[in-house]
């Protein structure tokens, strides 16, 4: 039986979807922050040295990244489900508790990482203050946290289409991952004094869980959104879901194989792993291109210009980000050099960009365009067009001066150089590495406008305008 809501009003998961992308956007400008703050730091070490030092920057940069990502697809999936289910989410004071609990613990995560950082490293340290471990630094207590309110998550989409007695494809492949998204964290928390086991279990959160089990959520959020947004049939999106969760899952377990060389495994892993991890982003990428083609053929139209240049955003974005700087250097004769350079985060600030923020931002912009003004026959503002215009300029800047850094260090460092102590210091003094650092942080202060001028459009657009009739033929 179906809770269709009265003209003008939201689901309370929908409300509770909103809260979710508020806190996100915050968390969204205390990333850009610390990195710009740990961009500094590379121009001068000395800056806030001993009160706020890089390796805290950096830790909060990375980790407010992971946090506000995962708030955002947790409100996508409360904004969309109500709608695809045609019904309120079960649970929905379970979520809002699970919500609240969220919040306090990334508040006091956050506070322990500003005022107390590290620690003796004894079991205390571990599981009240830093885990220690890079990008999965999280006291243990709050991985506890993580998994309990994924499981909380998993039963509102669980429960929610068992009320329903409806389960659509997209929903399908939506609960499938919720289940690896909660389950593989925990691989985590295993500990053992073997560094190569260690770091085995500790790819699989940052390969896996990150990459493998996000690109699948961002490919069910992006589904149902381009199903409203450009009215996309179904049997398209759920066609090119079904496919990403063959190559994801397929592809994905193999292509971690390109960081397992550097751990001790058998050598065939890097060839294996630098092949398959490029063929992630397919899928997605052919969903966006499919829909944006299908809705030009057909002359749909779309009233919500912001959403519909971020998902075109977030086609392009995750092909190049993901897929071409990824298969870049995942390739194993340039691997064997280049790994863990500066190419490394140019291929990480473009994938996560172009995966994962415009998919959000493309939800957010459809959330506010039913909450203000859904009758407008243009949702539209000059504000969002230069915070995307200085906020895709500002990304590819970024990554492209990591490029120029991450090559000097290949070609220096390690080609010539041959990986010693003395080789790494030539290439962190050579003009190159160091002109690349120089513009990463200009381009990050460019960012951090475009962040900002982003915020105020948010708040802003779609407020004050007078209401006119809806155009026949419409969508959204």
């Amino acid at each position: 039986m179906t809770q269709a809501v009265p003209q003008g009003k939201l689901y309370e998961s929908q409300k509770l979807a909103l809260w979710y992308f508020w806190v996100a956007l915050a968390l969204f400008g205390a990333q850009v922050l610390f990195g710009l703050l740990a961009a500094w730091q590379y121009l001068d070490p000395n800056f806030l040295y001993g009160k706020l030092n890089f390796v805290t920057n950096r830790m909060l940069h990375i980790n407010a990244m992971i946090v506000w990502l995962l708030l955002g697809f947790m409100g996508g999936v409360y904004w969309f489900l109500p709608l695809e289910l045609g019904r309120e989410v079960v649970g929905i004071r379970l979520a809002r508790f699970a919500f609240f609990t969220l919040i306090a613990a990334v508040g006091i995560v956050v506070l322990v990482y500003l005022l107390v950082q590290y620690g003796p490293g004894n079991a205390f340290t571990l599981w009240f203050i830093t885990e220690g471990r890079e990008y999965i630094e999280a006291p243990r207590w709050a991985d506890f946290g993580i998994v309990a309110v994924m499981t909380v998550f998993l039963y509102n989409v669980v429960a929610t289409a068992l009320k329903a007695k409806r389960i659509t494809g997209v929903v399908a492949v939506l609960m499938f991952d919720l289940v690896a998204l909660a389950g593989l964290y925990t691989a985590g928390m295993h500990y053992t004094p073997n560094i190569s086991m260690d770091q085995y279990f500790w790819w699989w959160v940052v390969h896996l869980w990150v990459e493998a089990t996000w690109e699948v959520l961002v490919g069910s959020i992006m589904a149902m959104a381009l199903m409203h947004l450009l009215g996309t049939p179904r049997r398209i999106v759920e066609t090119w879901l079904y496919l990403e969760v063959a190559l994801v899952f397929g592809t994905g377990i193999l292509g971690l194989g390109h960081h397992y060389f550097w751990i001790g495994t058998p050598e065939y892993w890097l060839g294996l792993g630098g092949f398959f991890s490029a063929l992630e982003p397919i899928p997605l990428v052919a969903m966006v291109v499919h829909a944006v083609y299908d809705a030009g053929v057909h002359r749909m139209q779309t009233v919500n210009q912001p959403a519909l240049f971020w998902a075109i955003a977030q086609a392009f974005g995750n092909f190049i980000g993901a897929g071409v700087w990824g298969f870049m250097q995942t390739l194993p004769q340039i691997n064997l050099y280049s790994h863990g350079t500066q190419l490394a985060p140019a291929h990480g600030h473009l994938a996560f960009f172009g995966a994962y923020v415009t998919a959000i931002l493309t939800v957010i912009y459809m959330a506010l365009h039913q909450v203000r003004r859904p009758e407008l026959p243009r949702f539209d503002s000059k504000l969002w067009k230069w915070a995307f215009v200085l906020m895709v300029v500002s990304i590819f800047g970024m990554s492209a001066a990591m490029t120029v850094a991450g090559f000097t260090q290949t070609m220096v460092e390690r080609a010539i150089g041959g990986s010693t102590w003395q080789a790494y210091i030539d290439a962190q003094q050579h003009p190159w590495f160091q002109n690349g650092m120089v513009w990463r942080f200009v381009f990050g202060v460019f960012f951090l406008v475009s962040y900002l001028v982003l915020l105020w459009d948010v708040a802003t657009i779609g407020k004050g305008e007078a209401k006119v009739p809806k155009e026949v033929g419409a969508h959204d």
